[in-house]
This record gives C-alpha cells, structure tokens and sequence, in this order.
C-alpha cells in the first residue's frame, strides 16, 4: 500500500512539472517572437547606416579617424561577452562559453566586460579581467549607449586595441551557434549591393564629411552591439522554448511509466487481496 501511494504522489509531481514546464515554453515562444521581430524592425536602419558610414568613409582620409585605423598595439583586446540572467536554456551558454574559452586559450591579455550574470560569473571563474558588467540593465539593449561611450573612449585612449562582440547568433528556433566579430578597428567594410548603396553621384554634406562621420560612427558602433543583443535575446528564448518543451515530453513520459507502475502494483495488490480471501476460505473449509 505504501507503495501505490509513493506512486501516486511522484505521478503527481510529474503532472505539476508539466503545467509548469508548458508554460514556460509558451511565454518563451511568445518572447522569441518578440525578439525576433524586433531584430528584423532594426535592420532596414542598420543598412542604412551601413551604407552611409561606408560610402562616407570613402571620401575621408581614414588615417585622420581613430576609429578607422588600427588600434593602440600596446593595449589589450576587449571582448563583450553577450550570455543571459536566467538558465533553463539547455547547452546555450555552456557552448558559448567553451567556445569563448578556445577562441581565448592564447589570448592570454584578453579583458571584458560582460552583457548577462552568467557571462560574469564565467568570467571571474575563468581568471580573465572583467572591466565592467551591464547584466543589471534590463533590457540589455537599454545599456548599449553607455557601453558604447564606453568603449569608443577606451579604444581612443588607447586602452583597448581591438573591440570585439562574444554571443550567441539565432540562425533558427531550433539552432543557435557562438559568434563573434570584430567592431573595433573599422578597418574595412564589405562591398555593398549597387542598388543597396548610397547614390555615389557627388552631393554636398554639411558641415562636412569628416564631421559627419565622427557623429556617425558612434551611432554605427551602437547599432551592431544593439543587433548583437538581440541576436543573443532571440537565441536565449529559442534554447528556453526547446528546453522547456523537451523538460515537458520527458514529464509526460515519466507519468506513463508510473502510471503503468501504478496500475500494476494496483493489480498485484488486488491479486493478493483475493489469493488471501481464498486461503481463508479454503481455510475455514
């Protein structure tokens, strides 16, 4: 009997799970619907902004630009590691983290400033220097203007020789990789579609170019760290909704098995019930 009841209670358990577990994976799903959409609303902008500081960028002398040439070599390389808050998120922030970790074996003056708690807890684990932390900021993406002052004045002062972005790309819900780019020295800039690009015929910009661009870059940088985030918020949600949904069928699973435990302990106690009804008759007999 005491049986059955353990039985009973774990089933009940695996039940509660479930409810849980299912809700979870909803909000998640609604949330990396969310994410998603505001990554695909900022990418007309980035374009945008792309083309401009490109086509800017060539009508300037990019040796009078700190942020187009190359960086202080003396200073140490900076990497803006984007994780998360929370877990329940499967192997999204294990992987990022082992892949953080071999991408930086040799690098042994790497710094960082960290975007999520797990991200700093790895970092302080890890050894390496962690200079600042914008987990607390939430939404991270309403950290991005000072992170980016940030880093533009470390990479002028020459503190930081080269910039780079440490997170989590979304390619679909069901795949998330490890990325990272380099957004510091803007040493080149991809060719852009013809129809894509700024008319290039000659136009007058005021006050002038070079000024134009000194507004603009920060406004660049800005943006792919902002995408970066996003990137990174699509990634957590979709690795939260399949962790949850996995979590969910295994709770499923687990009550038929001990569902099935129940009713043959139920069974077998019946059985009993009735063998000792029939010794006793037999008995009395």
């Amino acid at each position: 009997m005491a049986n059955i009841k353990i039985i009973r209670r774990r089933i009940k358990s695996a039940q509660n799970i479930a409810q849980i577990t299912k809700a979870m994976q909803m909000v998640a799903a609604s949330k990396m619907k969310k994410a998603q959409d505001a990554a695909m609303a900022g990418k007309p902008y980035a374009d945008k902004i792309y083309a401009a500081v490109r086509e800017l960028a060539d009508r300037v002398d990019r040796s009078s630009h700190t942020l187009l040439t190359e960086g202080n070599k003396e200073g140490h390389p900076l990497y803006i590691l984007i994780s998360t808050n929370k877990g329940l998120l499967g192997g999204l922030n294990t992987n990022l983290f082992r892949q953080t970790a071999a991408w930086l074996k040799e690098i042994k003056a790497a710094e960082f400033i960290s975007v999520g708690k797990k991200g700093e807890s790895f970092v302080v684990k890890w050894g390496r220097k962690l200079v600042a932390d914008f987990s607390h900021s939430v939404p991270f993406t309403s950290s991005v203007p000072a992170l980016t002052s940030l880093v533009v004045e470390g990479f002028i002062s020459g503190v930081f020789s080269e910039v780079h972005l440490v997170y989590s790309n979304f390619l679909t819900a069901l795949k998330q990789e490890p990325d990272r780019k380099m957004i510091l020295p803007i040493t080149s800039f991809e060719e852009v579609a013809k129809e894509e690009a700024i008319d290039s015929r000659e136009f007058l910009i005021e006050p002038a170019p070079a000024e134009v661009l000194n507004s603009l870059l920060p406004h660049y940088l800005e943006n792919q760290i902002r995408s970066a985030i996003q990137e990174a918020e699509a990634s957590e949600h979709s690795a939260r909704m399949i962790a949850m949904k996995n979590a969910t069928d295994a709770a499923l699973d687990l009550m038929d098995d001990l569902t099935l435990q129940y009713n043959k302990a139920r069974q077998e106690k019946i059985t009993y019930e009735i063998a000792d009804m029939v010794t006793a008759r037999m008995a009395v007999k």
